[in-house]
């Protein structure tokens, strides 16, 4: 199996994660947050308005993680102004689960922070969401906080904030 992970260039390519991101989180996120939360997040963060928002205009970049069987995840990054680099997505699809590929996309989000100088990645991550906490635990990252954050329409992420030392 190969898994290739390139940047994101393209609209056309955005709009399929975009697409594959509305995917995922409904099938992820079901049990941890309401379903109608899962739309207003997929709507507010994961769209293809928002993603375009967040690379033109707040210094994102996106990762499109493709395997034998085409697009199967994806990945979203910014760099800090201090010594810290934001990990803000890495989704991938139920199938493709439990083949290492994730630990592929983690391994290309720590090269992409060392080539922007950054000593420390950081995520936050629905407290609720087992799975996730646990891979970020076995790749050697801490939880460092927490965080209610209020998004709007009546919804907060509730969250721990992790972090690994390059």
């Amino acid at each position: 199996m190969a898994v290739e992970i390139t940047k994101v260039k393209y609209l056309p390519e955005l709009r399929r994660i975009a697409e594959l991101a509305d995917e995922i989180w409904h099938e992820c996120f079901v049990g941890i947050i309401s379903e109608g939360q899962i739309d207003y997040m997929v709507e507010k963060f994961q769209s293809l308005n928002a993603m375009t928002e967040q690379i033109e205009n707040q210094n994102y970049s996106y990762f499109a993680v493709r395997d034998d069987d085409g697009l199967c995840g994806y990945i979203g990054v910014k760099p800090e102004s201090d010594d810290r680099f934001f990990l803000s997505k890495l989704y991938l699809h139920k199938s493709r689960r439990g083949r290492g590929i994730a630990s592929l996309m983690l391994s290309k989000v720590f090269d992409e922070a060392r080539k922007s100088g950054k000593k420390r990645v950081y995520l936050t991550v629905n407290k609720h969401n087992d799975h996730a906490v646990e891979v970020y635990k076995k790749t050697g990252f801490e939880v460092t906080d927490t965080a209610v954050t209020d998004i709007g329409n009546n919804y907060v992420m509730d969250d721990f904030i992790m972090e690994y030392k390059l």
